[in-house]
């Protein structure tokens, strides 16, 4: 072994026998020392935690963070279909039992609502003021809900319609107002366990008035209020339906981001 290897290793062994000496003598240990000889401030705790960040890293690269992480996760894995059969079909939706393997390899049946999907509006008049727009509402009785709501306007999609397009049709046809510019906020689904309606919500800007074509069985009452009026009752639980919880809490947070820039 070289004379310098045997320096460092002797000097190394004289440094740990006087260490676990003063252990036993109940003294305090110093603080260990780097490769570069200086003392090291850092607590045990903090090295601890940054060793765990750094295992989860990898040496592929930085982890994904929040939403980014689950991007591709709902759409890459889909299940095996093994059997469908209708066992009610009306004018809204379809009834199946279908059985098949799960992703995860695990053979189920399930009942399933099929619905062509549907389109939310969230129709606002910001001329006056974009931080407290005049928002389009709805109220109308719901059988289901056994009450009356208060809504977006929304409505189903035909066949192969254009999102889009239907759902400047169901905006003029339930309220009679047209929109200059629209833009997608958001696409989600109610209740995945057993209803396959996926609701596309749009934001509709520059609101044109007109005249209101409801279908035969619609008795539609619709009105503008303040977002801030919107907002408060939503805290007073005097909106109950999801579309409009989900599309105008969304919007009050993406508005109150930018204006935080």
């Amino acid at each position: 072994m070289p004379r310098k290897e045997k320096l460092k290793a002797t000097a190394a062994a004289d440094a740990k026998f006087a260490e676990s000496q003063k252990a036993k003598a109940g003294e305090p240990k110093k603080a260990k020392t780097g490769k570069s000889g200086k003392a090291s401030a850092e607590p045990k705790a903090a090295k601890t935690l940054k060793a765990k960040k750094a295992g989860k890293t990898g040496k592929a690269g930085k982890r994904k963070k929040g939403a980014k992480a689950f991007q591709t996760a709902a759409t890459v894995e889909k299940a095996e279909l093994l059997s469908s059969k209708v066992v009610y079909q009306g004018p809204l939706f379809r009834v199946l039992q279908d059985k098949l393997i799960e992703p995860g390899g695990h053979v189920s049946e399930r009942d399933v609502i099929r619905h062509n999907g549907s389109v939310v509006i969230l129709a606002m008049d910001n001329s006056k003021s974009r931080k407290n727009p005049w928002i389009v509402i709805e109220r109308q009785y719901r059988h289901a809900a056994n009450q009356f709501l208060w809504e977006l306007p929304a409505g189903k999609l035909d066949p192969g319609e254009d999102a889009l397009a239907g759902a400047k049709r169901e905006l003029a046809e339930e309220t009679g107002y047209s929109a200059k510019k629209w833009k997608p906020l958001v696409e989600y689904y109610a209740s995945p366990g057993f209803l396959g309606e996926s609701m596309k919500v749009f934001l509709a800007e520059g609101l044109v008035a007109g005249d209101a074509r409801p279908e035969e069985d619609e008795r539609i009452d619709f009105r503008l209020v303040r977002l801030s009026d919107v907002l408060k009752m939503i805290e007073k639980g005097a909106i109950l339906d999801g579309k409009t919880l989900t599309s105008v809490l969304l919007y009050a947070r993406l508005m109150e981001r930018k204006r935080k820039k």
